[in-house]
């Protein structure tokens, strides 16, 4: 992994190449590379470690032209990020060129295999092994007399592909047949756009924004071969399917920085209209209770489920969690959060009223496809909520809500999280109706979830005063993000975002677990970050940060304003609005962003691209 692009027209494919690959740089990346042919008997490729700008002044010097090219960035799996294990791959005879997303599981006894046969290998990559292992079938099979490419070269990749054990997102190239190319999926995301006089390949949509808003998103076992003016659909098993032609819901305004330094900060501003756009169709005032069109399970089904259990990872498993106390609360029914890395492994003992979500930004994450299928395979009804249309978690799951929240580019995710968080509610507040909660309670429910998006504008007001708590704290090396009940999953957050971004420790705990034993790292360099609204457990945390402040800690305290007795407290304060509980963890996770992005500008990181990240990650 980790970004994939391919151009077939009759402009040189190396502007659209670059300029693809350097929208996905905010996916993480450490090495980078381009193949393109047309231009000789040969394919040529550029291939360089770091960042794509060394790319970029590498390709320039070359000279490099053609009329099909792919392109690649690539996020470590198998061998150190250096200019031979980047990709493009080209097979032993140079015959074929290949980029590649997702893990090859078999790829050391194809290896040893082909290596048998005398085929020498120059990477330490599970890639090589697709490019040389197309390649001897191409020598070997040679096809019938007569065979046109668009039979030749899909029944070659097809028969390749049978071979390999494990997830693919890949192009390829072919040295005796300059003007095509090939795509083929399974389990890593892989999209074919179609244009006027070019066709386009990419493993995220937003690289097309400004060229096409035709596309096809490839389905697992399905592989595509194009040129500059066709294309044609096949099953890896199967033959030719029929296409399903969608339109791109992206324009290039939601793919620049509008005017920010950088992708984090503009998302985090644009989390008011994310969660209108989230909410907007949801609410259904008639009966007092939020409305879905995709569950595809009715409420006598509903009424069955005597127990939730949602699977994530990351920032997603921190939405999961809020999600957890708000449905608890509002509909009653038990809920559990698991890691998916967790349990697609796990064999936990669920009964036939378990009902499985499973949540994800890019519908993409590895692990969690790999638990919902685990759970569909056991015969659970499963749900999704996801923020990509028509990616494989939202195809594969028996229904799902769609989070509409736009493309977020920044590697830390900010407006998914407040967007699932936002679902979330719906999802408590349809279960709750559905159950026990009066009619009025719905309404007044509903008139709180109205007033989000202008308490988030009124949140993100504090930015000025985060910025400069934010400065005044940077150079310290360990942080505790502390809060109880509905906002615990909000320090558990707030942590990570200052992990991922600026690369300081950070640990979020549930406050009342200070005492036994996290009090002992308590000390005038490591802060303390309270999420500390007002709600019935805030004497319990006053009671914490006194303890903190008994042992010489700085205190910073995110409290609702005009809290007086909270704010003598602590060093430094956040004041924000009051809003009911069971919300505040949207709202109060604002300036925790807020200030994660600005301590991380303070240290001078690469906020967009964090070190060791990918955007989604479709490897386990």
């Amino acid at each position: 992994m980790c970004g994939i692009v391919g151009y077939a027209g009759r402009q040189n494919p190396v502007d659209f190449l670059l300029r693809g690959l350097r929208m996905l740089e905010y996916r993480g990346y450490d090495s980078a590379g381009v193949a393109v042919t047309g231009s000789g008997k040969n394919i040529r490729t550029v291939k360089s470690a770091g960042r794509i700008d060394v790319l970029h002044k590498l390709v320039q010097e070359a000279g490099l032209q053609g009329h099909i090219g792919i392109g690649h960035t690539r996020w470590a799996t198998h061998g150190l990020p250096t200019k031979e294990n980047a990709h493009p791959h080209k097979s032993f005879d140079g015959a074929v060129a290949v980029v590649h997303n997702g893990v090859i599981e078999n790829h050391q006894t194809i290896r040893e295999e082909l290596q048998r046969k005398g085929i020498e290998y120059v990477s330490q990559t599970d890639t090589e092994s697709i490019a040389h292992l197309i390649a001897y079938y191409l020598r070997e099979e040679r096809g019938n007399a007569g065979e046109k490419p668009e039979e030749l070269l899909p029944r070659i990749v097809r028969l390749a592909l049978s071979q390999l054990n494990g997830t693919y997102g890949m192009a390829v190239l072919f040295r005796d047949y300059p003007d095509v190319m090939i795509g083929a999926k399974l389990g890593s995301p892989l999209i074919f756009g179609i244009g006027k006089g070019e066709n386009f390949l990419t493993s995220d949509a937003a690289t097309l924004a400004g060229c096409t808003d035709r596309i096809i998103t490839l389905a697992d076992h399905e592989l595509v071969f194009l040129s500059a003016d066709d294309y044609a659909l096949y099953h890896r098993d199967s033959g030719a399917v029929p296409p399903h032609i969608e339109t791109l819901a992206i324009d290039v305004s939601q793919v620049d920085k509008g005017g920010f330094p950088h992708y984090m900060l503009k998302e985090i501003f644009e989390q008011p209209e994310a969660v209108r756009n989230t909410l907007r169709g949801h609410f259904d005032y008639d009966s007092a209770t939020a409305k879905f069109n995709g569950l595809n399970i009715l409420p006598p089904k509903l009424l069955s489920v005597r127990r939730i259990l949602m699977t994530a990872c990351g920032t997603s498993w921190h939405a999961s969690m809020v999600g957890e106390y708000q449905i608890e609360t509002l509909s009653r029914i038990p809920v559990e959060v698991e890691y998916a890395s967790e349990l697609r492994y796990r064999n936990p003992p669920l009964d036939e009223h378990t009902l499985l979500f499973a949540i994800t930004q890019s519908g993409e994450t590895a692990d969690t496809i790999a638990a919902l299928r685990e759970m569909k395979r056991r015969g659970f009804p499963t749900l999704s909520i996801c923020n990509v249309v028509g990616s494989t978690i939202a195809r594969e799951a028996d229904g799902g809500i769609y989070l509409h929240a736009g493309p977020e580019i920044g590697v830390a995710s900010t407006k998914t999280f407040t967007s699932q968080c936002t679902v979330m509610a719906l999802l408590a507040l349809y279960l709750g109706r559905l159950r026990h909660l009066s009619f009025e309670r719905g309404r007044e429910i509903i008139a709180s979830m109205e007033q989000l998006p202008a308490l988030i504008e009124q949140a993100l007001s504090v930015n000025d005063h985060v910025k400069k708590i934010a400065q005044k704290y940077a150079h310290c090396g360990d942080f505790l993000f502390l809060a109880r009940q509905f906002n615990f999953p909000a320090a558990l957050e707030g942590a990570l975002k200052l992990k991922e971004i600026s690369y300081v420790h950070a640990e979020g705990y549930a406050a009342g677990e200070m005492k036994h034993g996290p009090i002992a790292l308590i000390d005038k360099n490591t802060p303390s970050v309270f999420v500390a609204p007002k709600s019935y457990v805030l004497d319990k945390t006053i009671s914490n940060m006194q303890e903190i402040k008994a042992r010489g800690g700085p205190v910073i305290a995110l409290i609702t304003e005009g809290d007086r007795e909270t704010k003598a407290l602590a060093d430094d304060v956040i004041e924000l609005p009051e809003v009911t509980e069971f919300l505040q963890p949207i709202i109060y996770n604002i300036p925790l962003q807020l200030f994660a992005y600005h301590a991380a500008v303070a240290r001078g990181c690469d906020v967009d691209k964090p070190r060791n990240l990918a955007k989604s990650v479709t490897v386990e």
